[in-house]
């Protein structure tokens, strides 16, 4: 299994999407989080992404298939349990071996990647845990929808206006605001708008996700409608 997945996310790589980056109307893993993104030896980190699919809303879900894809000599450090994957960090004498191997410095963090499969493994992803550190993933902060923040529930915009959007962000990190409802522009700058045309669909979905250059995640999913 370890092998095919491996393969698959390789293949993946050469892959691209006829829809728009923004797109939330299809098959898609969307983002891929680990909670938390850094763990030290002997704790535990949860794998599950958000994913979409054509027609239904993003949701979130643990793999279908998971594998360790480097260090190999890691495998283990993944296991499944009650419908979850989970990492457990090696202990200090293995993360100082792999150290070695990889030729990092004697304190740095052991990157662990891991495949990723969803929708039968049709859809692949590779997600990054960092062994020998305690990291968190980040909170989204400063959000704004048409200069306001945003609802816990609807979002409710006008047709035929640039609706903004913004979300705290440092420059290292990369934003994407995705949706299905309406055109999104800039969605990979932490301001980007929103604008529903006639011919738009008029409700569906809006998203941000937040990455953060030391591996931590953040999203949020709202549904939206013209009004």
């Amino acid at each position: 299994m370890r092998a095919a997945l491996i393969g698959l996310v390789a293949l993946s790589a050469c892959t691209g999407d006829v829809d728009e980056q923004w797109q939330l109307d299809h098959d898609r893993i969307i983002a891929v989080r680990a909670t938390p993104p850094g763990i030290l030896p002997g704790e535990t980190s949860v794998l599950d992404g958000l994913y979409g699919s054509k027609g239904g809303r993003p949701v979130e879900l643990a793999p279908q298939l998971a594998a360790v894809v480097s260090p190999e000599r890691f495998q283990t450090a993944l296991r499944r349990e009650s419908g979850q994957w989970i990492v457990t960090a090696p202990d200090a004498a293995a993360l100082a071996g792999a150290r070695v191997e990889l030729g990092l410095a004697a304190d740095a963090p052991v990157p662990l990647q891991i495949g990723v499969s969803y929708a039968d493994q049709t859809l692949l992803g590779v997600k990054t845990v960092y062994l020998g550190v305690s990291r968190q993933n980040p909170v989204l902060e400063d959000m704004l929808i048409d200069g306001a923040a945003p609802p816990q529930a609807e979002i409710v915009v006008p047709q035929l206006t640039d609706v903004p959007l913004s979300v705290k962000a440092d420059e290292a990190d990369i934003v994407n605001w995705l949706t299905s409802c309406g055109t999104m522009h800039d969605f990979d700058l932490p301001q980007a708008y929103l604008r529903v045309e006639k011919e738009d669909p008029q409700e569906g979905d809006l998203a941000v996700v937040l990455r953060k250059a030391d591996g931590g995640i953040a999203w949020r999913v709202w549904p939206i409608r013209v009004q």
